[in-house]
């Protein structure tokens, strides 16, 4: 990736977030035991499938730009990942988007069963909850409260969850550009903004940090999903790690098949660029956030 390259503090601050994150994530998943045993390995076989890890990571740099506690900012973090993974377990269902493959190896209910991969996904959204609930997270009831219901609205039926019902929708009805930006919103940025916001939240930050940190991941997750739609017409399986081809083969609009694929990479470099540009009251502390934008529109994973 040719971002990657040209970035290596950013490169180095995902690997660090995500080595960070995953250590947490292995003490507080539950070890598989007892008769429902089964359940556990399904939840860690998603969770530990690989993966970018950049909901944490985002959570980590806002945490960043205030002065926060490390163990509350990661047990944050793990909490995003692992609702964002109970998200991936049932999108790959037959009654979703029927997907076998998912980061190159094959999706939770292939290699466990349908029952299973419900049960996996159910658990790890509900874990989400107890690790943000718990007094580990941070002193204070009211934050904890706050980063409850702040994920519980990124997550349910105006956010992640509406966005879901938006996209099953997607192949039957003629969406136009506003259309398929407020199912962007709301399906993938809303989990964005939340990782974001999570920064300010836990640091007891004014309103104002998180109006600037929200606009970021607005535009962020805008970009990150142009580029999404872009690799399923220009990746691979083998690069992407999923099947591609998928949205033109149901008639699902994207912003790619509405302007094209050069158009649509240019708006995501003019989204990105604005972006950018919500970070300008922060210092070099924000300069990981400002590298992902132009990070994200050369992925090719």
């Amino acid at each position: 990736m040719r971002n990657q390259a040209q970035s290596p503090h950013l490169s180095q601050a995902m690997a660090h977030a995500a080595k960070a994150v995953e250590e947490v994530l292995e003490q507080v998943l539950p070890k598989p035991h007892g008769l429902h045993g089964r359940v556990h390995e399904a939840m860690r076989y998603a969770t530990f499938a690989g993966g970018k890890r950049l909901r944490p990571f985002l959570v980590v740099q806002s945490a960043g730009l205030f002065a926060v506690n490390p163990e509350n900012v990661l047990r944050t973090a793990a909490a995003i990942e692992v609702l964002h993974t109970y998200s991936l377990v049932h999108d790959d269902l037959p009654c979703m988007d029927d997907d076998a493959l998912r980061r190159g190896r094959p999706t939770a209910h292939i290699a466990f069963d349908e029952a299973t991969a419900v049960l996996a996904g159910d658990a790890l959204l509900t874990i989400a909850f107890e690790i943000l609930a718990a007094a580990e997270t941070h002193p204070s009831a009211e934050v904890r409260c706050r980063l409850v219901t702040r994920l519980a609205q990124a997550a349910g039926s105006n956010g992640m969850i509406g966005g879901q019902m938006i996209d099953m929708r997607a192949p039957d009805s003629a969406f136009g550009a506003d259309e398929v930006m407020l199912l962007q919103r709301l399906k993938t940025g809303q989990l964005f903004e939340f990782a974001c916001e999570a920064g300010p939240i836990l640091a007891e930050a004014g309103s104002d940090h998180q109006n600037r940190l929200r606009a970021y991941a607005r535009d962020m997750g805008l970009v990150f999903q142009i580029t999404d739609d872009l690799l399923d017409v220009t990746g691979t399986a083998e690069k992407t790690g999923k099947a591609v081809g998928k949205d033109k083969d149901r008639g699902k609009a994207t912003l790619v098949s509405i302007h094209g694929v050069e158009d649509a990479r240019a708006e995501a470099g003019k989204i990105a660029r604005r972006a950018v540009a919500a970070l300008d009251a922060y210092g070099m502390e924000a300069d990981a956030l400002r590298a992902l934008p132009p990070f994200l529109i050369d992925r090719e994973s």
